[in-house]
């Protein structure tokens, strides 16, 4: 059996659309996403106001809709049934957390058998890449000007349409041989970038895969470690001789920028980093590491010794044909603001020195 066709372009308009709050079709699957939408919207989209509401299991699980076999992978799709007291104000108060505390929900609600799953999972990943709340009413398709595939979600993700872009000699503080290369996709708007420091020697490269942190990169923010770790891995990578640093444009472990500040909020109430993922609907860990192999191949290197203390950014690499000499750890001594966030790691997800 052939590969289904695959349109790039294709989940690029969808992602616009449902920023938009327009509805999009996923496999003959309508989608209204909850968080950019309205009522007016949903009545346009649902005349007889029978649409389901789609959210992922993680989310279900925390408003007790699916029980922990589902919940144990928390972005596979549940499905809720409509109900007259399931209008869009009910709705964005399942979808979004923000309402947990704030909105008592009428309910009852109930967990119907999801028999559109591959469409469903496929919205939830689009949802991700969007990055808006993993939360939809669904119904058969209807007139929807945007239709695409899981196939075509594929493509846009594809690491392997990732090619360079340019390349510039950057000195930067601590690193004044560096050299910066920008890579690009033909239909993603992220650019990651790479910064090579020193040339090559013959032994592996000192790496560094670093996901994009702007409250902790460029705010200093301290509820996490993300910019003493990239500052500390351009010194350790400066003292090694030659080396090079990923800068991944994966915010919030993948979920973007926004849905991270909700993560944040949430963690204020309480909630540790791993259960604010989950409870805003998303996985754990929403990054692709395919993208930082398809780097390295294009500078070069297929062995190297990487900076983390995350085993699985090792078996990824591996996992996409670049060789890992050694795993070398990166500690950093902790504040009071990101204390239970180190323990976290450690503790739930696996993270060692």
């Amino acid at each position: 059996m052939s590969a289904p066709a695959r349109d790039p372009r294709a989940a690029a308009r969808a992602i616009d659309a449902l920023r938009r709050g327009w509805p999009v079709a996923i496999d003959g699957l309508a989608l209204l996403a909850i968080e950019t939408a309205d009522a007016d919207r949903l009545a346009a989209f649902d005349p007889v106001g029978d649409a389901a509401v789609l959210l992922s299991a993680g989310r279900a699980a925390t408003l007790k809709l699916a029980n922990q076999i589902d919940a144990a992978v928390p972005d596979s799709p549940v499905w809720v049934a409509r109900a007259p007291w399931l209008d869009f104000a009910a709705a964005t108060a399942l979808a979004d957390p923000q309402f947990d505390l704030a909105t008592p929900l009428k309910g009852p609600f109930r967990a119907i058998p999801v028999d559109r799953r591959e469409a469903s999972s496929a919205a939830l990943r689009l949802a991700r890449i969007a990055g808006i709340l993993p939360a939809f009413f669904v119904r058969e398709a209807a007139a929807v000007e945007v239709a695409i595939t899981p196939a075509d979600i594929d493509a846009h993700e594809d690491a392997g349409r990732l090619t360079i872009a340019t390349r510039a000699r950057l000195p930067v503080a601590g690193a004044e041989t560096a050299e910066i290369v920008a890579f690009r996709g033909p239909e993603s708007s992220n650019e990651h970038v790479a910064l090579v420091v020193g040339r090559p020697d013959g032994t592996p490269p000192l790496v560094r895969l670093h996901s994009e942190c702007l409250t902790g990169d460029v705010l200093g923010s301290l509820k996490c470690d993300c910019g003493p770790q990239l500052h500390e891995a351009l010194h350790r990578i400066e003292g090694a001789g030659w080396g090079i640093l990923l800068y991944l444009r994966q915010e919030g472990r993948g979920i973007g920028l926004i849905n991270k500040l909700r993560a944040y909020a949430l963690q204020d109430q309480g909630f540790d980093t791993v259960d604010a993922n989950t409870r805003l609907g998303f996985a754990v860990d929403a990054r692709d590491f395919a993208i930082a192999a398809r780097m390295l191949t294009l500078i070069g290197p297929r062995t190297v010794r990487l900076l983390t203390n995350n085993p699985a950014k090792v078996a990824a690499l591996e996992a996409h044909g670049i060789a890992v000499a050694e795993r070398v750890p990166l500690a950093l001594p902790a504040n009071p603001h990101n204390q239970r966030y180190l323990a976290t790691k450690r503790d739930r997800t696996g993270h060692q020195l």
